[in-house]
């Protein structure tokens, strides 16, 4: 391997840190969203749906980017709140995915059988124990698939987070190209592998959840779903 070659690498593998902390970051935060905003779009009061669905709509309907400009750039403007570039990135990234993530816990609920639901009431469970005893944990099964996509979409937009100079890899990359645009191959060759080589992770750590979560069912394991690019 030519020392510019190995230059390169290097460069974008430093990167990588960045990238798997704004990943593992956004990860959590969505986790939290959508739980929260997923329950609260099944909420019996209008203004806990109403509040959650404005939330929805709004990180759904609008472009990634603009978030994160407007996070990183215009809350400055307006309130003096100067945000470090990775905690505004990983905010954007839980904000946006939370959004869809949200739909995927309400769809998950609502796909658990009516039967469930009424045994639960028989047993003269409170709201809050049918849903943590009975409910969420058939639900949880039904959300990992989905949430393994939406994981593997979150981590390439980490990629985005070179617009705030957060060093992840795609901007680590993106300084090399000045210099080594010979080498261009090399370059964006290296970031498609590092990205598919996390996107595998991803996979089959949900993978042994799913595996996980039908045992505790009494299922059989699902059989192999989506891709992992299938995003």
């Amino acid at each position: 391997m030519s020392s510019s070659v190995s230059h390169i690498v290097t460069t974008v593998l430093s990167g990588l840190t960045a990238t798997v902390t704004a990943a593992l970051g956004g990860i959590a935060l969505t986790m939290v969203l959508s739980l929260v905003a997923g329950l609260a779009l099944r909420s019996p009061s209008r203004v806990v749906r109403g509040i959650s669905r404005v939330y929805v709509e709004i990180f759904r309907g609008t472009s990634e980017v603009v978030q994160l400009f407007w996070l990183y750039f215009v809350l400055p403007v307006l309130v003096g709140l100067q945000l470090v570039p990775m905690f505004a990135g990983i905010l954007v990234l839980g904000l946006n995915h939370g959004a869809y993530g949200a739909e995927i816990v309400r769809g998950a609920v609502n796909s658990v059988p009516r039967a469930q639901f009424e045994g639960a009431v028989a047993l003269n469970l409170t709201p809050a124990q049918r849903m943590r005893r009975v409910i969420l944990p058939q639900a949880f099964a039904e959300m990992l698939p989905p949430f393994n996509n939406l994981f593997i979409q979150l981590l390439k937009s980490t990629a985005l987070l070179s617009f705030i100079a957060v060093p992840e890899m795609a901007r680590q990359g993106e300084l090399l190209r000045p210099v080594f645009s010979a080498e261009i191959g090399w370059i964006y060759g290296t970031e498609l592998v590092l990205y598919l080589l996390l996107a595998l992770l991803i996979t089959g750590g949900m993978r042994l959840l799913e595996r996980f979560a039908a045992r505790r069912l009494g299922r059989a394991p699902a059989k192999m779903t989506a891709a992992a690019g299938g995003v």
